[in-house]
């Protein structure tokens, strides 16, 4: 059954001098806050309407706006940042909203932000999800047949992905850039499951309505990406952090060897389970199993 969509309500946060975060909550006012970070170049409206009434029917949900995507301050070009000002960006939001502590879910670069929330930020954190993503640790770890490994045995990206990011960006009208979109949505999909192309397209058709433009963003792919590693910090994690491991993710390969093994072992508090056919994005296939994990979870860590 599809949850019953429920009522948004729209806020602006103040992140920094010059920039203004939209964001937008679901659910009871009073029941637990989840707050979920997108990746990189990515709408907060990359979190499916559908996945994110369904998470609303047990928690306060939040979602937003990146800096330089949808409705936020598109500021990189008169004011660069790093990504690190993402995660204080996720820390802004919360103030705002007057939410002391949450459950966080992260995807992509996403996940990244929350790491870097449970290494700096413990205290605002009721649980961590990650997916989609790698670990902000140099630690190594043991694969499965018991051998020792470390970052750099990672495996790469897919070729398939080097060859599209590697195209020279251009200008497209806006229906150029949808193909475009659906072109790279398909190849982050995975292989396992079927490519659904009316809803991505739908999708991106949204996101451009809401953004007011279809521009692409480089920022995220420009912004500096020093300071990011957290190693000591999330070998002692407290925060209950859960690792999706997605077996068709394209850009962090699950075979062989595992990034989400390698994050679930650097993370102190850290437990890996698997979202069986997943790639890396949110395809209406995946919300079923996706939903109860992330609630699950939070359950677990109790309010």
């Amino acid at each position: 059954m599809t949850p019953a969509p429920t009522v948004p309500r729209t806020h602006w946060v103040e992140s920094a001098p010059g920039v203004r975060l939209w964001a937008e909550e679901h659910g009871d006012p009073q029941a637990p806050a989840l707050l979920l970070i997108m990746g990189a170049a990515s709408s907060g409206l990359a979190w499916p309407d559908p996945l994110v009434h369904g998470l609303a029917q047990h928690h306060r949900v939040i979602r937003y706006d990146h800096r330089d995507t949808g409705r936020s301050t598109w500021s990189y070009a008169g004011q660069p940042y790093a990504i690190a000002d993402l995660a204080r960006d996720a820390v802004a939001v919360l103030d705002a909203l007057g939410v002391e502590r949450a459950h966080v879910a992260g995807m992509s670069l996403g996940g990244i932000l929350v790491q870097l929330l449970a290494a700096d930020h413990p205290g605002r954190l009721l649980s961590a999800t990650v997916f989609g993503t790698c670990a902000a640790s140099e630690a190594g770890w043991t694969r499965a047949d018991g051998t020792e490994a470390t970052p750099a045995d990672l495996p790469p990206v897919d070729p398939r992905l080097i060859e599209e990011w590697s195209r020279p960006v251009q200008e497209r009208d806006e229906a150029a850039e949808i193909e475009h979109r659906l072109r790279h949505w398909k190849l982050l999909g995975g292989d396992q499951i079927p490519f659904d192309e009316p809803f991505f397209r739908d999708q991106e058709q949204r996101i451009i309505r809401h953004t007011g433009h279809h521009a692409a963003s480089q920022a995220h792919a420009l912004a500096d990406q020093s300071g990011l590693v957290r190693t000591a910090e999330l070998a002692r994690n407290e925060v209950p952090f859960l690792v999706l491991s997605a077996p068709a993710d394209p850009v962090y390969p699950v075979y062989p060897p595992d990034h989400a093994t390698h994050l679930s072992q650097v993370v102190g508090a850290a437990r890996l389970e698997e979202i069986p056919g997943m790639g890396h994005a949110l395809p209406p296939a995946v919300w079923l199993p996706l939903a109860p994990a992330i609630e699950d979870h939070a359950a677990r860590a109790g309010s």
